[in-house]
């Protein structure tokens, strides 16, 4: 596929994920959430308590205790309720609301960085992290200012994908043996491991966003 082709390229297919699609409410609490869970699967086998409480040796004032959230079972008593339900231990714990995070950063409080191979005249300012998540990737947003003073560049390779986009200035972006001419509202995806970065400094200054996205080392 050419350069020209490409950048007229449009998606053949809806996107499979609706942006406005909200997940089931979940449970802030721990105990009430097992609870809705265990109360949840055993109304869907069509189970009453009597029938469940015989099937793992609890009371079944202990199970009611259990489906209000009123207790703190155990993990045994977890993993007989699961075994009775025939679930994976983890899905009684699927209803909690885990803690997500979000970083707000105010315009020009982007932390000043230097990432390795970063070269004189260009300006790195990380605008946000998260560290460990649940999501097992790992986003980090630059905003990248290239000045008069700026090297040309030598390009980098790294694990991951990498989304560029442009907002003053004009560049020559190589990406492996391709080089795209970048000017203000345009933007690149790209698979970061081949060799990449400005290779042509056309007008400057050159402002533009770099998200690097990458696995979450385990």
């Amino acid at each position: 596929m050419t350069q020209t082709s490409e950048k007229a390229a449009k998606p053949a297919a809806k996107l499979s994920q609706d942006p406005h699609a909200l997940r089931e409410t979940r449970e802030k609490n721990l105990e009430t959430a097992i609870g809705r869970q265990v109360r949840e699967l055993r109304k869907r086998q069509r189970l009453t308590g009597s029938d469940l409480a015989v099937m793992t040796g609890l009371s079944v004032g202990m199970l009611s205790k259990i489906e209000n959230g009123v207790i703190s079972p155990s993990l045994n008593t977890l993993q007989t309720l699961a075994d009775a339900l025939r679930v994976p231990f983890l899905q009684l714990f699927s209803g909690f609301e885990e803690r997500r995070g979000a970083m707000h950063v105010k315009a020009g409080q982007g932390a000043e960085v230097e990432r390795e191979g970063t070269r004189s005249g260009h300006q790195y300012q990380l605008l946000g992290h998260i560290g460990s998540n649940n999501t097992g990737v790992v986003v980090e947003p630059y905003l990248l200012v290239l000045t008069d003073e700026a090297d040309r560049f030598r390009t980098f390779q790294h694990e991951g994908m990498e989304f560029l986009y442009m907002i003053e200035g004009v560049v020559g972006y190589r990406h492996g043996d391709q080089l795209y001419r970048l000017e203000p509202g345009d933007s690149l995806l790209f698979d970061a491991d081949a060799p990449h970065g400005p290779e042509e400094l056309i007008e400057l200054p050159a402002r533009f966003l770099s998200i690097i996205t990458y696995p979450q080392q385990k």
